[in-house]
């Protein structure tokens, strides 16, 4: 768990949409349980808000990891991160990433310029700026979550086929690539729901065990939300369940009544 409940979350959780229109919008909120191993370690909750950027409503989402009862005892977490976003084109224009994760923490905040593709990151635990060049198209972290909850032929994808997108985190742009695996039903506490899996590629050696060591199941409806993430960490594993939601903007999918 030595990197982000927040980090897994919005990296390994990327829902997807095939239609023209928004899989979500404001006043969208989801949380999530996290186990590590049999141990209730904490939650993670995504929200979306409004807000004006450059004389312009956009979406603000907001993303948070915490640890509770005796995992905070040994390991306390308590992260935060932020993005606002155009509501068309899915471009950001600011991140916030403040965490706490055992004593090792962040403040950070990053302002994308996009005529210029320049992001300027202020870190104020340092007291300092660092101006990095993007390519077009970048997330940060967390936009990415969204951007692909729209991405245009996630229908078109076949088993076993990839997509990929840029993604800017911790001061360098990386291509960020997620594999299709298929269809499958799975049982949760609202019931059968029917998923898509996806798996995501990830660094390995720093938190995860492998490359390919984190598997997320998304809700095969227009809603396009996270249902349940596992992941092979370094030491351990974890499992991430959605654990409750609202304001959704289409019609959540059960098959089944639990």
């Amino acid at each position: 768990m030595k990197k982000t409940i927040i980090l897994l979350f919005a990296i390994a959780c990327l829902g997807f949409s095939s239609q023209k229109e928004r899989a979500f919008d404001v006043g969208e909120w989801f949380k999530f349980r996290i186990h590590y191993g049999l141990i209730n370690a904490g939650y993670a909750t995504l929200e979306v808000q409004e807000a004006v950027r450059n004389n312009k409503k956009v979406y603000h989402a907001i993303g948070k990891g915490y640890t509770t009862g005796m995992s905070r005892f040994f390991f306390k977490v308590d992260d935060t991160y932020e993005s606002y976003f155009d509501k068309e084109t899915g471009d950001p224009y600011q991140f916030v990433r403040r965490i706490d994760e055992g004593g090792y923490t962040k403040n950070q905040e990053g302002f994308f310029n996009q005529s210029n593709n320049k992001v300027l990151v202020k870190d104020y635990k340092h007291k300092s700026e660092m101006l990095y060049n993007f390519p077009d198209k970048t997330q940060d972290i967390l936009s990415t979550f969204y951007y692909l909850r729209n991405y245009p032929t996630i229908d078109k994808l076949k088993v076993g086929e990839s997509i990929a997108i840029d993604m800017f985190f911790d001061g360098e742009v990386t291509k960020f690539k997620l594999k299709y695996l298929g269809n499958q039903d799975i049982s949760t506490k609202f019931g059968t729901v029917p998923t898509m899996i996806f798996r995501p590629y990830v660094q390995s050696g720093r938190v995860f065990k492998e490359q390919e060591s984190v598997t997320v199941w998304i809700s095969d409806d227009d809603n396009k939300l996270p249902i349940r993430i596992k992941a092979d960490l370094a030491v351990g594993s974890l499992k991430a369940d959605l654990d409750g939601f609202k304001g959704l903007k289409y019609s959540f999918r059960v098959k089944a009544k639990p």
